[in-house]
């Protein structure tokens, strides 16, 4: 099998091209997955994801990841996690040493800072001082672009893994689909796997991810899959096209799709030689 990566939105580059650079020489989509995301976490210009994220109303920067395993159906995440900016990797151990799935809050923290990750400040100060500008105008910018990393290795194994920071200026708390399974994201390792990124209170309601993958297991290819959960949120609810949300997939034999609401989408493709391909995908 050819290995494949593919991720959300232009920020998403250099994490396929190093993921497509460890899957070539023989690495598993799992290390693959967790090592693109660290990089996206590690950008403090990426300003919806980890260290540089956007903060909550209280000024507070709140991560959210999830990463699952297509063998064995394996899952971690963490909500709303303070002060940790590597959140795909805590996500990970959860799956790995825990008997849970999901950790959230200060007991994410704890739990991180136990495994021997550094509390660190992850609010910047561009972000302070967008805060301090809404605190008194009242006035915001759109954040809600979640990294999401699909890889399928060379022994035919898949691998999701997201992160965000969260709506810009969210309620202290607010969790949205990013780390939960079924809806920010999900993988069969005899299907396929899907993930979602954009507006996450419209994401759950139709849990999209794992829509995307019944689909592809009843025969469509990720592209029909992807236009299908999006149409079917847009059938249900019109108004939906002013909002921003989308979704990509990548099925068990390498073959990827992608969906969107509205225009101004963009996936990142791992190509053979480690080029990576910006593909703006349309509207449905």
């Amino acid at each position: 099998m050819k290995p494949i990566a593919i991720g959300t939105w232009k920020f998403a580059k250099a994490g396929v091209q190093e993921a497509m650079g460890l899957l070539t020489r023989g690495a598993d989509a799992i290390d693959a997955v967790e090592k693109a995301v660290r990089i996206i976490e590690d950008d403090p210009s990426v300003a919806s994801v980890g260290f540089g994220g956007a903060p909550n109303s209280e000024g507070v920067v709140e991560l959210d990841a999830a990463i699952m395993y297509g063998p064995g159906h394996r899952y971690g995440a963490v909500a709303g996690l303070q002060d940790i900016r590597e959140a795909i990797s805590v996500a990970r151990l959860v799956m790995e040493t825990t008997p849970h799935c999901l950790i959230v809050g200060e007991g994410a923290r704890k739990f991180a800072i136990s495994h021997g990750f550094k509390p660190c400040q992850l609010l910047v100060e561009r972000e302070l001082e967008k805060w301090n500008e809404w605190k008194r105008s009242g006035k915001t910018e759109s954040s809600h672009d979640t990294v999401c990393i699909l890889a399928l290795d060379s022994k035919c194994n898949l691998c999701v893994g997201t992160s965000t920071s969260g709506v810009r200026y969210k309620l202290p708390g607010r969790v949205g689909d990013t780390p939960l399974v079924g809806n920010g994201l999900y993988c069969d390792n005899d299907v396929g796997a899907a993930a979602a990124t954009g507006v996450g209170e419209h994401i759950m309601r139709y849990c999209m991810s794992h829509h995307i993958v019944e689909e592809m297991q009843r025969g469509a290819d990720p592209a029909s899959a992807c236009r299908s959960a999006i149409t079917k949120a847009l059938d249900h609810e019109r108004h939906l096209r002013e909002v921003m949300f989308a979704v990509l997939a990548l099925d068990r034999h390498g073959q990827w799709g992608a969906a969107a609401s509205r225009e101004g989408f963009c996936v990142a493709v791992g190509q053979a030689g480690g080029l990576v391909e910006l593909v703006d995908i349309p509207p449905v």
